[in-house]
């Protein structure tokens, strides 16, 4: 296998993300020839509609994913957290990249961190997730939905005269993004989305060529992190609208991992952390997920899910 197509969604971070991709392929492969494949996605698509009102099964990723059960391209490139804790038949996760810092961070043009913004101060999220833990901690601040790329959110900021935004501080890094940027907020604040920060490569599960390169570019420590995350939001059957929250870190030869479930209004907020062997990474976050859901967590998600409907 001497070329591999590379399927990705076409915006600057997407495009970073892909030729970080196909850096790290021709770096453990050499003369392997990597060609980029722009897929627009749903969510690409509907730009002027909250996301948490037209789903998130496969909202970034499913043309993608279609793309590369058809054969069109070897490879699919995702933001890790925009993927389905459930993959299509027939795909598997063939390699995660070494994760970037997962924290959240404050963008403001006018200079304010979380502490400093005033009473009643506007920000700008789309994320479920960000605005139940903001207004816990935060109840007067006003949120309004924000949606659209990176560069488009900071240009809306400035534009609608917003005080703040909220973004996952890969992206604004990656992209040179940090003249604005007040604030790198602690997970305590605010804990992370499932797999921010990490960049997943998705193949086909009958597909060992290219299985067999991805494996050299595979990052374990990442792999497994991520592994148990992702395991923790299957068991929650969750999506990126839900408000939930995880982060796993590796001590040793220990796994901690820390989730979060919490109402939309920021009032009930139920967080537990539990750590165990590192191999046991998917069984520590299924068990996470579990203890949630008994604590509380599973009447929140429902409550969520029946204003969806």
């Amino acid at each position: 296998m001497n070329r591999l197509k590379l399927g990705t969604r076409g915006s600057q971070l997407a495009l970073w993300q892909a030729h970080q991709v196909a850096r790290e392929l021709t770096s453990h492969q050499p003369g392997i020839e990597v060609e980029i494949i722009v897929i627009k996605t749903k969510g690409d698509k509907i730009l002027d509609v909250a996301l948490s009102k037209i789903g998130d099964k496969g909202l970034f990723t499913g043309e993608i994913e279609n793309a590369l059960l058809a054969g069109e391209i070897d490879l699919a490139v995702h933001s890790m957290k925009d993927l389905p804790s459930i993959l299509a038949p027939g795909l598997e996760l063939g390699a995660v990249l070494p994760r970037e810092d997962p924290r959240d961070v404050l963008i403001s043009h006018r200079g304010y961190t979380l502490a400093s913004l005033p009473v009643n101060a506007i920000v700008g999220t789309s994320s479920l997730r960000r605005i139940a833990q903001l207004r816990n901690g935060r109840p007067d601040l006003r949120i309004t939905d924000l949606r659209g790329n990176i560069e488009t959110r900071i240009r809306k900021m400035m534009e609608q005269d917003l005080d703040a935004i909220v973004l996952a501080y890969a992206g604004v890094r990656r992209l040179g993004l940090t003249t604005h940027l007040t604030e790198i907020i602690d997970t305590q604040r605010l804990l992370p989305a499932v797999g921010q920060g990490a960049i997943a490569i998705e193949v086909r599960s009958d597909d060992g060529r290219a299985a067999a390169i991805l494996s050299n570019v595979n990052h374990q420590p990442t792999y497994s992190v991520t592994l148990a995350e992702r395991a923790f939001l299957g068991e929650l059957e969750g999506g990126c609208q839900v408000p939930i929250g995880c982060l796993g870190s590796i001590h040793g030869e220990e796994l901690l991992l820390e989730g979060l479930i919490a109402a939309l209004d920021g009032e009930v907020m139920i967080r537990e952390t539990l750590s165990g062997r590192l191999e046991q990474a998917e069984e520590i976050g299924r068990r996470l997920g579990r203890n949630l859901l008994r604590q509380g967590g599973g009447d929140i998600l429902r409550a969520m899910r029946q204003i969806g409907e």
